[in-house]
């Protein structure tokens, strides 16, 4: 689904040679993904819990992809922290895409992590080649999507059970759309109801309605 971006801005996570976020707690493994990215000439920044990752992904707007595992301190035998990440991120940066690599239930993580907005999944143990691969397809769908938005335009993703029926799934399409919208505009609400075609009334109403907070 695509909507309005007026304009000739983009988002600052729009870059097409972005940053990658390694989000993971075992060192061996983060210090080997670090040098299999930077070999491979992307610059990258490391956490190795949650909240670290959240302050990173705030303070480098270059950042435009994530690889995170799912158990992280202070629950690393769960999926838990890992999965309410992805979220935190998403809100912060909705085109982010997020590469989950981890050991855990490889069926249950991975449907857990897709729900939560992953772009992709890798289960550990996995091949550089394999992770190279997957920050490639995520490159490609950042530059995709930076041409979307010169066009004016931007895709917008939301999963929503089929049983919510088309009510609930426009409340979920509406407030993924008006976090995006937000995201985009560095949370100015003034170019945020420009863009949407609303009074700023109005937008401070589904801003309370959906609890979105500028550093949500």
């Amino acid at each position: 689904m695509t909507h309005p971006a007026d304009g000739p801005s983009q988002a600052r996570q729009a870059d097409p040679s972005p940053q990658v976020l390694v989000v993971e707690d075992d060192e061996a493994l983060a210090d080997l993904l670090g040098f299999l990215l930077g070999n491979a000439g992307m610059k990258v920044q490391r956490a190795e819990d949650r909240s670290t990752a959240l302050r990173l992904a705030r303070a480098v707007p270059e950042l435009g992809i994530a690889l995170c595992d799912l158990g992280l301190p202070p629950h690393p035998n769960e999926t838990t922290e890992g999965i309410l990440l992805i979220h935190q991120l998403l809100q912060l940066r909705p085109q982010f895409k997020i590469l989950v690599i981890t050991g855990q239930d490889q069926q249950a993580a991975a449907l857990a992590a897709i729900r939560a907005g992953a772009f992709d999944f890798l289960a550990k143990p996995v091949a550089p080649a394999q992770v190279l691969a997957a920050i490639e397809r995520a490159r490609v769908f950042l530059r995709a999507e930076a041409e979307l938005l010169q066009a004016g335009e931007s895709r917008i993703t939301i999963a929503a059970r089929i049983g919510e029926g088309i009510r609930e799934a426009g409340e979920a399409a509406a407030e993924r759309l008006l976090r995006q919208v937000l995201a985009d505009t560095g949370f100015n609400v003034a170019e945020a109801a420009r863009r949407l075609g609303l009074q700023r009334e109005n937008l401070y109403y589904f801003i309370r309605k959906f609890g979105i907070q500028r550093d949500a």
